[in-house]
């Protein structure tokens, strides 16, 4: 055995044991959670799908602790190359769950981006945390945030290329609202491409985009790397907006609904993990620093998660609203309203050509129920109202309240 797989054997270890400590593991607790055995999982080991990014962490966390072990569920997490790919394995089924863009669930689910299959989102894992990075170049010569871009583009006539993750995916969304706030439309005055998380460093290194939207570590890496800044944060568009979520078939959830709910159950217990203190955290950005999970060094990683910001022009700030996990229950609740706004983004884009019945697909997808009897599994707070308001950076409010009328009331829109 190797030095270094012996040190990391030996860290998992500790990290196990101060778990243990943490969730309280106990087969009288156990016993209560799965009463005479009727609640036990059907299926005790699941594949979940992650792409290399620092919100992959309470999925990641669940396994390394052995929080899992307690729900009487075993998680194999299956590292992934790109969005596309987790969307088809999913569908398959070569995935049990996955790691995943809220809007992807969405899109599959309403047969929008190559795939049709009915879904389920079983939690929220992360708000906030995702950034929009502008090239060096750019940067240079005064586009360093929305309105100086705004200006550059105005002034310097050519083809500017940006780039997002998945087409009706979470950084999609995010790209084309920042852009759309500041006058530009991401439909006409720009070419916006697809571009798996891990290869936007190197794409823009090489000159193939001007700008991109991606969650970490990858908008932090492009300043360490020297080849871009940080234009925005996604909470500077929407304070706690929803990002990743744990998602899966409808299908598995109405034959594995106790697996469902066990796995949601650990990973609520590793995001409290994750979000209960400053050692946490880092202990957590040197586990999915490894090869096997993010591959990249800690250094890229936990500064971000603590709200440590820079821009790569000499600015830096501590952000309240960097990227949680847990939040006390309130990051992982499966609102209706967070799976209807990325609905009326779609339409807002030409994605889905006629308006859905909003609140209805999302009743569908979003399983309430399911994450309740997760939240009583996990001692998780949950929200008395299934709908929340939030006001996004432009003053348009978002309450769920009237989503057609919210979806074609943007000036710029396909």
């Amino acid at each position: 055995m190797t030095d270094f797989l012996k040190s990391s054997l030996s860290r998992r270890a500790v990290l196990q044991t101060a778990a243990v400590g943490a969730v309280g593991i106990s087969p009288a607790l156990r016993a209560v959670v799965y009463a005479a055995g009727s609640d036990a999982p059907e299926k005790t080991e699941v594949k979940i799908g992650f792409i290399p990014l620092t919100d992959c962490a309470s999925v990641v966390m669940a396994s390394v602790l052995g929080i899992d072990k307690k729900y009487g569920v075993k998680i194999i997490p299956n590292k992934e190359a790109s969005w596309a790919g987790v969307r088809d394995k999913l569908v398959t089924g070569e995935l049990d769950f996955a790691h995943v863009l809220y809007g992807l669930i969405y899109g599959v689910h309403l047969g929008v981006g190559g795939a049709k299959k009915d879904m389920a989102m079983l939690m929220t894992l992360n708000q906030n945390g995702q950034a929009i990075t502008l090239s060096k170049k750019l940067a240079d010569k005064g586009a360093i945030d929305g309105p100086g871009l705004a200006k550059l583009m105005a002034s310097e006539k050519r083809e500017y290329t940006f780039a997002q993750t998945f087409p009706t995916g979470t950084h999609a969304m995010w790209l084309n609202y920042w852009m759309a706030a500041h006058g530009i439309n991401p439909l006409q005055d720009a070419k916006v491409i697809t571009v798996p998380p891990p290869q936007m460093v190197a794409n823009m290194r090489v000159g193939n985009m001007d700008g991109y939207c991606v969650g970490e570590p990858w908008n932090h890496r492009a300043i360490i790397d020297g080849i871009g800044v940080t234009a925005a944060t996604t909470q500077d568009i929407w304070k706690d907006h929803p990002e990743k979520v744990l998602g899966t078939t409808g299908e598995f959830v109405k034959k594995y609904p106790n697996t469902a709910r066990a796995v949601t159950a650990a990973i609520l217990e590793a995001g409290r993990w994750i979000d209960a203190g400053l050692a946490n955290k880092n202990k957590m950005a040197e586990v999915i620093a490894e090869k096997s999970y993010v591959n990249k060094s800690v250094d890229a990683i936990n500064q971000r998660i603590l709200g440590r910001y820079q821009n790569g022009m000499g600015k830096t700030w501590d952000d309240p609203n960097h990227m949680k996990f847990y939040n006390e229950g309130a990051v992982n609740f499966p609102y209706l309203s967070d799976g209807m706004w990325f609905m009326t983004q779609h339409k807002r884009w030409g994605l889905l050509k006629e308006h859905p019945d909003y609140l209805a697909v999302a009743k569908q997808i979003n399983q309430i129920d399911i994450y309740k009897q997760a939240a009583t599994a996990s001692k998780t707070p949950v929200p008395k109202d299934v709908m929340r308001s939030t006001k996004l950076m432009d003053g348009v409010v978002w309450d769920g309240k009237d989503p057609k009328k919210y979806a074609d009331g943007f000036k710029i829109k396909a």
